[in-house]
């Protein structure tokens, strides 16, 4: 059976195929998008210069593409505010005792925006608040083994109530969905 019609060439026919398959990847993905104004209305507010100062503790795992559980960790954080400029200091514990620090500078911006820097982020980290949702973006260089990965994080954070937050974060590499991140965060007394 000839698939492919003899007055098209094979180029111009898989050149039309793969435009097809990208159209219909990106429709996908832009359909599954959730817009930030969609927790707009929605309270208690979540808000990073609120939510993050004081003592925090959180515990996560950390799960491929497919699901699967490849770490898991806690983290003990304290965040302090000084006018709109804070700092969130992060430890964390893995479960195979592997222990990493991560020193967030973050910045409240006069159009409403947070942006933040830390030791192993790129460039800086760029988020919005809208009612109890908080949306975070950044790349991170994140090691594995001997090499080191730029790796893009697409946080979402929901506040639950006053004193927990659930953080969900698609992380990605050239577009392509890599793992999700999940923690769950307490504000401690």
């Amino acid at each position: 059976m000839k698939l492919i019609n003899s007055q098209y060439p094979k180029s111009k026919f898989f050149s039309i195929l793969h435009k097809l398959f990208v159209l219909t990847i990106l429709a996908t993905l832009m359909s599954c998008a959730t817009s930030l104004t969609e927790y707009k209305s929605s309270q208690p507010s979540l808000m990073m210069d609120s939510f993050f100062n004081g003592k925090l503790t959180a515990w996560g795992t950390f799960q491929d593409r497919n699901g699967k559980v490849l770490r898991r960790f806690q983290v003990e954080m304290i965040g302090t505010w000084d006018d709109n400029n804070g700092i969130l200091d992060e430890d964390f514990v893995y479960d195979d005792g592997e222990k990493q620090k991560r020193i967030w500078r973050i910045t409240k911006n006069t159009d409403g925006t947070f942006s933040g820097t830390a030791d192993d982020v790129v460039g800086k980290a760029i988020g919005r608040s809208e009612g109890f949702a908080l949306n975070w973006r950044y790349t991170m260089a994140l090691p594995v083994d001997d090499k080191v990965y730029e790796v893009q994080f697409d946080d979402w954070m929901y506040l639950v109530n006053t004193n927990n937050v659930v953080n969900r974060a698609s992380v990605s590499k050239f577009g392509f969905h890599v793992g999700e991140v999940t923690l769950f965060i307490q504000k401690q007394p």
